[in-house]
């Protein structure tokens, strides 16, 4: 739990020690009224008084109790201040973090469990560093400053008063290790309803489609029940401190008082029971102090295992060894620029038995159309994604400008890249945010780059309508536009880049076969020396390859030219007969 507060800097540091002296100064305030309640006491109690005596007595109490509040306010203001500085850096830290994970390590976590971690677990730590600086330090310092303070009076009373702080102690002690499994169990359900929100949110249209309402809502259901009986079972068990701190406070005042009767009818003198009254009166004062700082290391009790389960998640992914490292390669070899290669490349996802590929080897030189075709399964995205090292291969090397791609550093890499994702993604803003996006920026695709990129992926025809244009909003995810419009802009994103190596991951299947038709002619002629390698299922889009790549079950069966597979490759030519006619693959 300690590892997570690493997080604070200086400055936070600082403001803690402020809070620290301004809590020993409210403290040291509060304990003073009941020194001046003992001095009006005795002025009222012997008959001796004056008033202007208890009005200064009164005076001075007034006085204590507005400082007290003063610095509690300031307390308060520093406390805050902390908590949110150290959430937002904290927040910044996991989603850096996030940012430079593989994809197996983000499918270790999942997705909704890494949003829970970096907002409701870092709401949790929040809320538990506020607590604490104005609660946590307070209630020990409160707590010894008030014993030492009774320390020296009747042993009756400090001994009813050190019964009752055991009592607490016990209670508190066996709610938290009841509890604690439930906060760990708490926020494994809290992603679990983050998971499935989002699969009804995304695949809403799917939903309805189907009438799965009911299905969809008996999912969350189950998962909200699950959260609910936890939250019930902690907040049960955690609420019967409540009534048994009210118990212990009155059964202490009760005690005191009845104690103090006794001593009070055994003392002889007048003189000695008017001190022992005041006493009483001061002792009952500094003992509900006591039981109150032992009421607020309760509140913190309660928040602290579900605090500590959420930093120990924070921590997990903060501590996660990066399996993708960088090398420190920023140059390629001279000659060699846009060329990829694949040597004897074995590859297989994380936790799985088998190979996705196995002995993969090929090479693209600049300029060249490589594409990949096969069926659903055989690793053709799989392929792709070696090269900008979204998974880094088991065996073999994958070279890019006559280097490993091991040796170059993540940003260098990826720099001489345009990839188009298997799923089109666009990014809540406007449409020449999204083509001059990363490390285009606007200042290297500026707006006559981004309305060439566009012209040359075909999206000019909707993108220059008046009710769209390059400042037109872009939703999130791009919802606003059909799926071959959303392709053609992430097709433009990536020519706008002016890459060495242009990647698309089945990026066409969405757009009619004269869009398709149009685009990879403006390719050729605009993007002639930039290296493509295509992932499709369609033949029409790739039969004009200078070289196809046949894969099945990982391997590689066919590699050649369109005409030359129809000859040579049986499974290529049944994929093509599956889908054009043989008078159409004839001419």
């Amino acid at each position: 739990m300690l590892r997570i507060f690493k997080n604070l800097r200086t400055k936070e540091w600082l403001m803690g020690l402020a809070c620290l002296v301004l809590v020993v100064l409210q403290v040291h305030l509060e304990l003073l009224l009941p020194d001046y309640m003992k001095e009006i006491t005795a002025l009222v109690t012997t008959g001796q008084n004056e008033t202007n005596d208890v009005l200064a007595a009164g005076g001075k109490m007034l006085l204590c109790a507005f400082a007290s509040l003063l610095t509690a306010f300031l307390t308060s203001v520093f406390a805050s201040r902390i908590a949110s500085n150290f959430s937002a850096y904290t927040r910044k830290k996991v989603f850096d973090k996030v940012e430079s994970l593989s994809m197996e390590e983000i499918g270790h976590f999942s997705t909704a469990s890494l949003i829970t971690r970096c907002t409701n677990d870092v709401t949790q730590v929040q809320t538990l560093i506020v607590l604490g600086l104005s609660a946590l330090l307070r209630a020990p310092i409160m707590a010894g400053m008030a014993m030492a303070k009774i320390a020296d009076k009747n042993w009756q009373w400090t001994l009813a008063t050190g019964i009752a702080v055991f009592a607490l102690l016990f209670v508190v002690t066996v709610s938290v290790a009841i509890t604690l499994p439930k906060f760990r169990i708490l926020q494994t359900i809290t992603d679990d309803l983050n998971r499935v929100t989002r699969e009804n949110l995304s695949g809403i249209n799917v939903v309805r489609a189907y009438n799965a309402e009911s299905y969809q809502e008996e999912k969350f259901d189950k998962v909200n029940d699950a959260l609910t009986n936890t939250h019930l079972f902690t907040s049960i068990t955690m609420s019967v401190m409540i009534p048994f701190i009210g118990l212990v406070m009155n059964g202490l005042s009760l005690a005191i008082y009845w104690i103090g009767a006794i001593i009070i009818n055994d003392a002889k003198l007048p003189t000695d029971k008017f001190n022992l009254f005041s006493d009483m009166i001061v002792f009952s004062s500094y003992a509900m102090q006591v039981v109150m700082s032992f009421m607020l290391l309760v509140v913190i009790f309660i928040i602290l295992p579900r605090a500590s389960v959420s930093a120990k998640r924070i921590l997990e992914v903060l501590d996660t060894k990066q399996s993708i490292l960088d090398g420190d390669k920023t140059e390629g070899v001279s000659g060699s620029e846009g060329v990829v290669e694949f040597k004897n490349v074995f590859f297989k996802y994380p936790d799985a038995e088998d190979y996705a590929l196995t002995n993969i080897s090929f090479k693209a030189n600049k300029g060249e159309t490589v594409a990949f075709i096969g069926s659903t399964g055989c690793g053709k995205s799989t392929v792709v994604n070696l090269i900008p090292r979204f998974y880094d291969v088991n065996e073999g090397e994958v070279l890019v400008d006559g280097v490993n791609v091991k040796s170059f550093t993540q940003e260098a890499l990826r720099n001489r890249i345009g990839y188009v994702s298997q799923r089109a993604i666009l990014f809540s803003g406007n449409v020449i945010d999204n083509i001059a996006y990363g490390d285009n920026g606007v200042n290297k695709a500026g707006e006559a780059e981004v309305v060439k990129a566009l012209t040359t992926a075909q999206a000019m025809d909707f993108v220059d309508k008046p009710e769209v244009g390059l400042k037109g909003t872009v939703s999130q995810g791009g919802n606003n536009f059909s799926g071959g419009q959303k392709q053609r802009l992430s097709i433009a994103r990536a020519i706008a880049r002016k890459p060495e190596v242009l990647i698309f991951d089945d990026s066409f299947s969405a757009l009619d076969y004269k869009t398709d038709r149009a685009l990879r002619n403006a390719l050729k002629t605009e993007c002639a020396s930039v290296t493509k390698l295509i992932v499709a299922q369609r033949i029409g889009t790739i039969r004009d390859a200078d070289r196809i790549i046949v894969l099945e079950d990982g391997e590689i069966v066919g590699n050649g030219k369109h005409g030359e597979l129809l000859k040579n490759c049986e499974v290529y030519r049944q994929i093509a007969l599956s889908q054009l006619s043989k008078e159409e693959l004839d001419g």
